[in-house]
C-alpha cells in the first residue's frame, strides 16, 4: 500500500532539504534518497486526516451523499460503470463530479473500483478504499458503503461536537479580553487625567488600575501581543515536529477537564474505526495500521501501533492495550472479551455508542462548568476596575462634606 512519506536530509553542500514522497515503504524512502546523494535525517508518514482534506471544494457532505446513493444502486443490481455515470451527472459540486467521471473512466479501463480511489488519497482515505477493497473482493459492495457512509457521519458528528466544545468558550474568553483591553486602554486614562488635576494620594487598588492601564497603552501592550504571537508561531512549528506533536498531544490529554473530553473523542474515534474496518473485511493488522493514522492524537497512534506490533507477534489486543495505559480498563476489558467469543467488531461498536454519549455528557459538563467561571472572571475584573475608579471619587465626596 503506497504511502505518502514526509522526508528531511542533508544535501552534499550541508544544506538542509524537505519533502514528500510516495512509497511503499520508509525503506524504499531511504534508497531513493540516497541515489539523489541526500542523507536522510526524518523520515515518517504523512498524517492522513480522518477522511482526506477535501481540498478543491469537496466537503464530508458530498462524500456521504455519494457513498449512499453508490451503495442504493449497487444494491439495486445497477452495474458500476453505469451508477458511476449517473452519479457523475447529477452530482452539483463540479470538482467532485469531475472526480467521479475520472473513477468511471478508470474503472471502465480495466482498474477496480478501489484503484480508481486510491487515485484521489486526500479525498478517499486509506480507511475509505480499504472497505472498498473488502467489499468488492467479498461481493458486499452495497453493504460496505451503507457502513461507509454511516462511520463518516457519525465521524461529523463527534467532531462537530469536539468544535462546540471548545468554539463557545474560546469566543467568551475573547470577548471578555477585549471588553477589558478597551477599559483599561481608552476609559481609564480619562480617570487618570481627572486624578492628576485634583491632585493627593491615590488608593491602592486605584494606582494598580493605573499603572496597569500605562503599561498595556504603552510598549507594554505591544511587548504581551509580540509574545502572544511569537508563542503561537512557536508552537505552531513545535508541532510540526514527531517530538512537539508528541509532547503537545500528551499534554492535552493530561488538562484538566479538556482533558478528560479528547481521551474520550479519541477512544470513541479508535473503536468506531477498528469496529468498522474489521466488520468490513479489513485484516486486523492493516485495520489496525489504518485506525492508527486515523487517530489524531500522537499518543493514540502510537499506542495503537504498540498493539499493531503486539497481534503481529501472535497476542491479542486487548493485551497490548492494558500496557499501554492510554485507553481505560472499561475499554481493554470489552474487548478482552469480544475477542474471546468471536464478536469483536460488535463489541467494539457497543463501546463507540457508549463513547458517544459520554462525549456528549462530557461537552455539557464543561460548557457548564466554563460558563459561570467566565461570568465571574469577567464580572469580577470589570468590577474592581469600576470600583478602584470610583474609589477616588467616594473620598473627594467625603471631604467636601
Amino acid at each position: 500500500m503506497a504511502t505518502v512519506f514526509k522526508w528531511t536530509g542533508k544535501s552534499p553542500q550541508g544544506g538542509t532539504l524537505k519533502g514528500e514522497l510516495t512509497a511503499g515503504s520508509k525503506a524504499e524512502v531511504q534508497t531513493y534518497l540516497r541515489r539523489q546523494r541526500i542523507v536522510p535525517t526524518n523520515i515518517s508518514p504523512k498524517a492522513q486526516p480522518l477522511l482526506g482534506s477535501f481540498r478543491g471544494g469537496v466537503k464530508p457532505k458530498d462524500i456521504v451523499i455519494f457513498t449512499r446513493q453508490f451503495a442504493t444502486m449497487i444494491g439495486a443490481g445497477l452495474p458500476l460503470v453505469q451508477a458511476l455515470e449517473i452519479l457523475s451527472k447529477q452530482t452539483e459540486n463540479p470538482a467532485f463530479a469531475k472526480m467521479v467521471e475520472e473513477i468511471k473512466n478508470d474503472v471502465e479501463g480495466g482498474s477496480t473500483f478501489a484503484d480508481a480511489l486510491k487515485k484521489f488519497p486526500r479525498v478517499f482515505s486509506d480507511l475509505y478504499t480499504n472497505m472498498v477493497a473488502a467489499g468488492e473482493a467479498g461481493g458486499i459492495l452495497d453493504t460496505i458503503l451503507i457502513r461507509l457512509a454511516t462511520y463518516i457521519e457519525k465521524a461529523q458528528q463527534l467532531i462537530r461536537k469536539v468544535k462546540g466544545a471548545m468554539v463557545y468558550p474560546a469566543v467568551v474568553i475573547a470577548v471578555a479580553i477585549l471588553v477589558i483591553v478597551i477599559i483599561m486602554v481608552f476609559v481609564v486614562p480619562t480617570f487618570s487625567k481627572m486624578f492628576a488635576q485634583l491632585g493627593g494620594t491615590l488608593p491602592m487598588p486605584t494606582q494598580i488600575i493605573i499603572n496597569l492601564s500605562e503599561f498595556l497603552g504603552g510598549a507594554g501592550g505591544i511587548i504581551i501581543l509580540a509574545g502572544v504571537i511569537a508563542f503561537i508561531v512557536f508552537v505552531a512549528q513545535f508541532r510540526r515536529t514527531e517530538t512537539g506533536k508528541l509532547t503537545t498531544d500528551r499534554i492535552l490529554l493530561r488538562l484538566p477537564v479538556v482533558g478528560v473530553l479528547f481521551r474520550k473523542v479519541a477512544v470513541a474515534k479508535f473503536t468506531r474505526t477498528l469496529g468498522t474496518l474489521v466488520s468490513s473485511g479489513v485484516p486486523i493488522l492493516d485495520g489496525l495500521n489504518i485506525t492508527a493514522k486515523t487517530a489524531g492524537n500522537k499518543v493514540i497512534e502510537r499506542a495503537v501501533m504498540g498493539v499493531r506490533q503486539g497481534v503481529s507477534e501472535g497476542k491479542t489486543i486487548a493485551e497490548p492495550l492494558t500496557q499501554s495505559k492510554v485507553f481505560p480498563p472499561m475499554v481493554t476489558q470489552m474487548i478482552a472479551v469480544g475477542e474471546s467469543t468471536g464478536a469483536l467488531d460488535n463489541m467494539l461498536g457497543k463501546i463507540a455508542d457508549f463513547y458517544d454519549e459520554e462525549v456528549d455528557q462530557a461537552v455539557s459538563t464543561l460548557t457548564s462548568m466554563i460558563e459561570p467561571m467566565l461570568m465571574i472572571f469577567l464580572g469580577g475584573t470589570v468590577g474592581f476596575i469600576v470600583v478602584a475608579m470610583y474609589l477616588p471619587i467616594f473620598k473627594l465626596i467625603t471631604l467636601v462634606k
